[in-house]
């Protein structure tokens, strides 16, 4: 079973390899459905390639979008440009795409998006003729259909499916709202999410006047989606056949691409080995920004939150750690402020989560620092044991 990361940028791309995942997901400039996200360059990109080469994990390139005749020209020289980047596989959701990709990308494997609304093994097995490698289920699905597809297609076919992040109102993301409504085109990347706004009515005659539009219990967000978390049910998810669990964030923090990794790093390696996941990775869903939480549709309708469309963020990043001695002293990089004598949290690649109070530390000039102040600014820091780089320290902050 493979674990899928997000990689908005390199930063987070360095935070998912660095937590454990087995592959990648990100987009270049062009042709990708998370506009706003970093994104990569071709330079970046064939680096970012040989970063994960260098670790063992694939990266796939997200070519999503559904290009007008106006950007056809330009698609040929693109998926060229992924080929020798050093890609393993491209993500494509457009059956003009998909064929350019096999003759201008003939070394990739070809996965089928989301966006292509796949719910049946027909239409599954229609893709695996026309010579698709792997299809990514639509997350409306439920379990038993999932293992139901599973059953009917060729196990030459690989199986990719939605574990966590945010969800979409409409189905499978073909939603015109945000277009209809803002002008950015939720197809081309450029979601403004206004099923997160909260709506009231106002009648033609009375400008200004608005009268809420009420969920059964006084609730206004009435199109509000909850994210979806499977950290619980992955043994059930390894039975019914899925080959790859895809973790949703591009556009979402590096200590998001890793703290959520590296949970779901510990919770695929125990349900391969037959073992419960510890209470301590499975706490840490909950320490990333996220909305309210459900299983999707994995068994039945999610429901929603219509309360407020609002983060949870209970945690605060206050420093990264870039380096460590064997001996515990830790180069850092400031995030939050902090200061010497607070109870802070440690959390790393394969380092389980324990608090600290934080000593005296010292700036790069190797003066005494009670409490560094500038953002990103450099400082040591004596841990009570070496722990990897781009290990987090963070503290739980009320009110944020």
């Amino acid at each position: 079973m493979e674990l899928l990361s997000p990689a908005g940028d390199r930063e987070r791309l360095n935070m998912a390899v660095a937590y454990g995942a087995d592959a990648v997901y990100l987009a270049g400039n062009s042709f990708g459905m998370r506009a706003f996200a970093g994104n990569f360059s071709p330079d970046a990109l064939t680096d970012a390639a040989a970063h994960c080469r260098a670790h063992g994990v694939k990266v796939y390139v997200t070519c999503n979008t559904m290009p007008r005749n106006g950007e056809m020209d330009r698609l040929p020289a693109w998926l060229e440009v992924i080929d020798a980047a050093g890609a393993d596989g491209v993500i494509l959701a457009d059956l003009g795409a998909f064929q350019l990709a096999g003759k201008y990308a003939p070394r990739l494997k070809r996965h089928i998006s989301t966006q292509a609304g796949i719910t049946n093994y027909a239409a599954a097995r229609a893709w695996h003729d026309l010579g698709a490698d792997r299809v990514i289920l639509a997350r409306e699905l439920s379990l038993d259909e999932v293992a139901q597809l599973r059953a009917k297609t060729p196990k030459t076919l690989e199986i990719e499916a939605f574990v966590h992040g945010a969800m979409c109102v409409s189905y499978s993301g073909r939603c015109v709202l945000s277009n209809y409504m803002t002008g950015r085109d939720a197809q081309r990347g450029a979601c403004a999410q206004p099923c997160r706004y909260q709506y009231a009515l106002m009648e033609e005659k009375r400008p200004g006047e608005y009268f809420p539009v009420f969920e059964e219990n006084g609730e206004t967000f009435i199109l509000n989606s909850r994210d979806m978390c499977m950290i619980d049910h992955i043994p059930a998810l390894l039975e019914a056949g899925v080959d790859s669990l895809k973790i949703e964030g591009r556009a979402k923090s590096a200590y998001y691409a890793g703290v959520i990794t590296g949970a779901y790093r510990h919770g695929v390696d125990a349900a391969l080995s037959g073992q419960p996941l510890s209470p301590l990775w499975r706490d840490e869903v909950e320490k990333v920004s996220h909305r309210h939480y459900s299983t999707g549709f994995w068994f039945g309708q999610p429901g929603q939150y219509t309360a407020d469309a609002r983060y949870i963020r209970d945690y605060q990043v206050c420093a990264v750690v870039e380096s460590c001695t064997p001996d515990g002293q830790a180069w850092c990089s400031l995030r939050n402020k902090f200061r010497a004598g607070d109870t802070l949290e440690l959390v790393g690649p394969d380092v389980a989560p324990f608090s600290l109070k934080i000593p005296l530390m010292e700036d790069e000039e190797g003066c005494p620092l009670a409490e560094p102040r500038t953002p990103q600014m450099k400082f040591t820091l004596h841990l009570p044991r070496a722990v990897p780089p781009l290990s987090v320290l963070r503290r739980r902050a009320e009110g944020l």
